[in-house]
């Protein structure tokens, strides 16, 4: 009897120790089921988490490679720029050149037209006293031929005459000659005007 109770107890101690065991083994199961959960879940967010970075790597990839093509044609830009500047530069320095000359050919012309000026003024008082003179020469004549001609025959009259017609003559080519040069000289004064104005009419 005293077995049969000593085999009860330690029934009872085992059955006690095993059902010990298997209320531990449960909570134990539940954490590590909560704690691969856990893991699981922030696997998920991690691996969204993931992604993601890939899409903003991916947009920053596509963004860099639209901002080196904007940079590439800005450049190509730039230097065309800078091409179009140095042909710009160029233009303006020929027409600074070629204003210079301008200039200083108005400045020739107009010293031409100056002289041009003084010689048709020289040329005119020239002719006056020219014609002064000859107005002079005739009237003296005039006298003369009435003194001569109550000195002389009626015989040397005619050759009178012709010789003072001749002197006449004489005078009166010499001022024509003077006329002619002096419209030659306001031909070429006109000449130079229209060049002057045509030339200032360009710039």
């Amino acid at each position: 009897m005293s077995e049969s109770a000593g085999i009860n107890i330690e029934d009872l101690i085992n059955a006690a120790s095993l059902k010990s065991d298997v209320e531990v083994q449960e909570p134990r199961v539940e954490q590590l089921n909560s704690k691969l959960r856990r893991l699981q879940q922030g696997k998920r967010v991690l691996e969204a988490e993931l992604k993601e970075i890939q899409s903003v790597s991916q947009a920053l990839q596509e963004e860099l490679a639209t901002l080196q093509a904007e940079a590439y044609k800005l450049e190509g830009i730039h230097k065309e720029k800078e091409e179009i500047f140095r042909k710009l530069q160029f233009q303006c320095e020929e027409s600074e050149q070629e204003s210079a000359r301008q200039l200083n050919q108005n400045k020739k012309s107009e010293e031409l037209l100056e002289q041009y000026r003084c010689e048709i003024q020289e040329l005119k008082l020239k002719q006056r006293k020219q014609r002064m003179k000859f107005e002079n020469q005739l009237h003296q004549l005039i006298e003369q031929h009435k003194t001569l001609h109550s000195v002389f025959t009626l015989e040397r009259l005619p050759d009178e005459i012709r010789i003072a017609e001749n002197i006449n003559i004489q005078l009166l080519s010499a001022e024509q000659l003077k006329v002619d040069q002096l419209h030659h000289l306001d031909e070429e004064l006109m000449k130079q005007k229209q060049l002057g104005k045509a030339t200032l009419e360009k710039e």
